[in-house]
């Protein structure tokens, strides 16, 4: 069975082959009663480039469960990517207020500070 064009437009975008994903049916679990246990309607996908693993077992049909995986798949690598690029932008924004040079207000009071402590250290010598 195919991917839907827009998923694999959002695979495309984020640069993951559909081939790098394993998708395994298996028996589902939990509340259900029999017919949970008796099919594989739970959809895992496993990206094992990125350890990325997803489960989908939200409803009875195994082909809906498939294309809630893969969109959960997609989403869950999308805000990786998200934080991984803010955690980039804010690292930059952190050199450059690191780098930057002081205003001549700061630098006035850091003088006229270092003066004042000068002072106050010149008064502590032996006369």
């Amino acid at each position: 069975m195919d991917l839907p064009l827009q998923i694999k437009a959002r695979l495309d975008a984020l640069g993951v082959l559909e081939s790098d994903v394993e998708e395994v049916f298996i028996r589902g679990s939990g509340a259900g009663g029999q017919k949970i246990n008796k099919t594989a309607s739970t959809v895992v996908l496993r990206h094992k480039p990125s350890a990325t693993d997803v489960r989908c077992q939200q409803e009875r049909s195994q082909a809906v469960n498939r294309l809630r995986a893969w969109e959960l798949f997609c989403e869950k690598l999308e805000t990786r990517l998200r934080a991984a690029e803010a955690e980039r932008m804010a690292e930059r924004a952190k050199a450059r207020r690191v780098n930057r040079k002081r205003s001549a207000r700061q630098k006035a009071l850091l003088v006229a500070e270092k003066r004042r402590r000068a002072e106050t250290k010149a008064g502590r010598r032996d006369p």
